[in-house]
């Protein structure tokens, strides 16, 4: 492998076909019905909620390195770091470059559970429908069932907060994730050999023949983790970690710039500066998120709302800088 192909994710921001140089996957994390990615003809529009959201990311190579290590041997990447280092736009920012689709996310709650990730039956539903109705309309696929759902091109699936869920998900998760297909029992029993049903973040219609889903292309899957509870050894073993670390100044302003340059005029570059080098300060002995200084720069700078002066400010800004400590915040 050469270092250029290599690299199927650069971080450069802008789309390319990195994965027509994706290695075939190792003999373990080949599916049933392995078969080549096809790059899908897709307008650029089609992208542009996932460019914007993964845009603010200051991708340094070790982030790159972890990223193309999970992407040739189709691991799940466990993301770990603060809030607001930008551990969830890094999925957008890889279906964005790679040209994979709407992120697909699934929110983990502490009543999330494997079966709610791949799919969605209202049996309520069909009983009160009476006789006749097609079990078809009553069943969705979920975010893990839909990324798993096999296509020509692979999609990405962002896992967030997995250390919400219950103790025993991570572990659930491992026979989905290690094989790249599930069944549905309620298909599996019903009649017809082919029904159709609905995806996750669409609603499209799509065939499940024998109630099985089997991937095609393993999704690109990024798991993140607040740091706030141990895994098990054996779902580590499977993932590929990393941590991002907390932004320093410049990465700030460059974040900065990317979310409000539009709303930041020349006279005020000085002040942002000086803005971001407080909270860095501040960071060092306070819970601080970057997403606390991006609404404290728009508000006090944005559009020249207050002046150097401006008694208000300075109210302002304790208001919005507030450490994320909530007994010590008040």
């Amino acid at each position: 492998m050469t270092e250029e192909s290599w690299r199927i994710f650069q971080g450069t921001g802008e789309p390319h076909n990195g994965l027509t140089n994706l290695p075939p996957p190792p003999p373990w994390r080949r599916s049933s019905e392995q078969a080549s990615p096809i790059l899908p003809d897709k307008p650029q529009a089609y992208l542009e909620a996932e460019r914007d959201r993964g845009r603010p990311l200051q991708l340094k190579m070790d982030v790159r390195r972890a990223i193309n290590s999970a992407l040739t041997l189709r691991r799940p990447l466990l993301v770990t770091g603060k809030p607001g280092v930008g551990k969830s736009s890094l999925a957008s920012a890889v279906a964005y470059e790679l040209r994979m689709g709407p992120v697909l996310q699934w929110s983990i709650t502490s009543r999330s559970t494997v079966k709610s990730g791949l799919y969605e039956y209202d049996a309520v539903g069909r009983l009160h429908a009476g006789e006749g109705a097609h079990i078809g309309d009553f069943l969705r696929l979920g975010p893990l069932g839909s990324a798993l759902y096999p296509t020509t091109w692979p999609r990405v699936l962002l896992i967030d907060e997995i250390d919400k869920g219950d103790i025993d998900l991570p572990n659930d998760l491992l026979n989905v994730l290690e094989d790249g297909h599930f069944e549905i029992p309620e298909l599996a029993r019903a009649m017809e050999p082919v029904i159709e049903v609905k995806l996750h973040e669409s609603g499209e219609r799509v065939p499940i023949s024998g109630g099985r889903v089997v991937s095609r292309q393993f999704p690109f899957i990024a798991m993140t983790s607040n740091g706030e509870r141990e895994f098990p050894p054996p779902f580590l073993r499977r993932c590929i970690r990393m941590t991002i670390p907390q932004p320093d100044d410049e990465e700030l302003v460059s974040i900065v710039d990317s979310h409000l340059k539009q709303y930041l005029s020349a006279e005020v570059r000085d002040e942002m500066r000086q803005l971001v080098t407080r909270f860095v300060t501040a960071r060092q002995t306070q819970e601080l998120a970057t997403d606390q200084l991006l609404n404290a720069v728009f508000v006090v700078l944005g559009n020249g709302r207050f002046g150097r002066e401006d008694g208000e400010r300075q109210a302002v800004l304790d208001l919005l800088l507030k450490q994320l400590t909530t007994a010590q915040a008040t």
